[in-house]
């Protein structure tokens, strides 16, 4: 691996979708002032400009146009190039490094989710991406009001919305469609990601993601891949110019953390759960499983709903795991039927089928023998956390307590989910007295605690009945996490409230 200092690196900056080589300006000038070259590249646009044909290069872009472009650009920079691609950006940037391997040392992910493979398009792993019609040619660039569908605006002045607006063209749609085509080779260039954590990307949560043993997310382990992080939204280059012009600088060097775990670490959702609870036989019905009482009479139940989005194939999936099968003995053991299911929000545009999945659980669930089908109990986690609005906005009778554990309560930017049908901030104004249980890590990711402060103040605005359980000192995740007093004492505290509200 050439590892380089920012003034021997030549940085290649591609825009993100929509953009031009103009957002680069602030970041492009920090870089040059500690003796780095700097070239940014322009991709062609949409809409032809005034006096163009209609059929000009610009108007009929595909990828492979776009990788061409960025490709001059490299070869205009020399030897020893970063090639740094943001959002959109980082798929031609991709291209490019790939049959330019001579001469890029390394690829610096800004704030762009996935791992592009050969055969995948732009939209394929960027869900805030908007989908372009059977036949159209372009798509529009987002409103003023709608940039946050691509990403956080989180630190951005008003002055520079109005100018990402001002500025901003039509993608050509075959940039968005065209697969991508990348040789075995390009694996083995050098990766930087620079993650904006207010987009909700951090280490932590990339360290999760690769221990579930998703396989296209292990390259990043390789050694020489590295990762930062930036204290801001999707749009560094103008919100932290200084700040990211250094961080370029530090991939350039090779410097960062690795997602890298020894061979003997266990993974923490496979970790023992904070409560020593006993084995209970179960009972498995299609994708759910339940963890009956003692008593033979039918009891309340509590289903335990799991965050995302998720890898379809990770094995063991999340009703098998510690964490979620010792709720349920938990509340077996306290008298109640223990619930755990598994369903698909595997990317975040699967919300709609994953809820799909929940309501046909708590069918069976509610239809079982053993369960008091007018007592039952919702209990969400993590990622989860938006699939619980629907239950707010129009609460059965039947459905005595909602619980939510460190959750995400509302998709996060960028993450191509619009409209109030998985807000819980909207949804929480139709729940009436509906008793909501929501236990809140202290040490919780921050844009994830943000939600939960939007959640709870729209709560207080229509007079919601949320009763929170506090764990100050506590991480996302504890209860495999933290083995500590405050940890067991914040589970029996929660699942107290909650087995109170079914009259168990």
């Amino acid at each position: 691996m050439t590892e380089l200092t920012g003034a021997e690196a030549a940085f290649v900056l591609v825009p993100e979708a929509h953009t031009g080589d103009w957002v680069w300006e602030r970041v492009a000038a920090a870089l040059r002032r500690s003796g780095a070259r700097v070239h940014c590249a322009t991709l062609s646009g949409g809409s032809p400009a005034a006096g163009e044909d209609a059929d000009s290069p610009s108007n009929s872009a595909d990828l492979e146009t776009h990788i061409a472009e960025v490709i001059r650009q490299v070869d205009a920079a020399g030897e020893c190039v970063v090639l740094v691609g943001h959002g959109y950006g980082l798929i031609p940037a991709l291209g490019a490094a790939d049959r330019r391997r001579d001469r890029v040392v390394r690829v610096v992910h800004l704030d762009a989710a996935g791992l592009p493979e050969d055969g995948d398009t732009a939209l394929d792993v960027l869900p805030a991406l908007p989908r372009p019609g059977r036949a159209e040619t372009e798509v529009p660039p987002p409103t003023r009001e709608e940039w946050h569908r691509l990403g956080s605006t989180d630190g951005l002045a008003p002055a520079a919305l109005d100018r990402l607006a001002a500025r901003a063209l039509p993608q050509p749609a075959a940039t968005l469609t065209q697969p991508l085509r990348l040789s075995k080779g390009a694996a083995r260039i050098p990766r930087t990601g620079v993650l904006c954590t207010a987009d909700g990307s951090t280490i932590v949560r990339l360290r999760w993601l690769v221990s579930l043993g998703d396989p296209r997310l292990s390259p990043l382990t390789e050694p020489g891949n590295t990762f930062l992080e930036l204290p801001t939204g999707h749009w560094p280059m103008l919100s932290e110019p200084e700040l990211l012009a250094q961080a370029l600088r530090w991939a350039a060097a090779g410097e960062g953390e690795s997602l890298a775990a020894s061979p003997d670490q266990v993974p923490g959702h496979l970790r023992p759960f904070v409560l020593e609870v006993p084995d209970r036989p179960r009972e498995r019905m299609e994708h759910i499983d339940l963890y009956p009482p003692d008593d033979q009479v039918a009891c309340p139940a509590v289903v335990f709903v799991h965050g995302g989005p998720l890898p379809a194939g990770i094995r063991p999936t999340p009703r098998d795991w510690p964490f979620f099968t010792a709720y349920a003995r938990h509340a077996a053991q306290l008298g109640t039927v223990g619930v755990t299911l598994d369903h698909r929000l595997h990317a975040p545009g699967d919300l709609a089928r994953a809820a799909e999945d929940v309501s046909a659980a708590v069918e069976l669930v509610r239809a079982h023998p053993r369960v008091d089908g007018d007592r039952v109990a919702l209990w969400f986690f993590s990622g989860g956390g938006p699939l619980a609005a629907p239950w707010l906005s129009a609460p059965p009778p039947w459905l005595r307590c909602l619980a939510v554990n460190y959750p995400m309560l509302e998709p996060l930017p960028g993450h191509g989910t619009d409209g109030d049908r998985f807000r819980p901030a909207a949804a929480v104004r139709g729940a009436g007295d509906l008793p909501v249980i929501l236990t809140r890590a202290g040490l919780e990711d921050p844009a994830l605690d943000a939600t939960v402060e939007r959640f709870l103040d729209a709560a207080a605005e229509c007079g919601a009945s949320v009763e929170v359980v506090a764990a100050p000192h506590c991480h996302h995740g504890f209860e495999t996490l933290d083995h500590t007093t405050e940890a067991r004492a914040a589970v029996r505290e929660a699942m107290r409230r909650v087995l109170g509200h079914l009259g168990a």
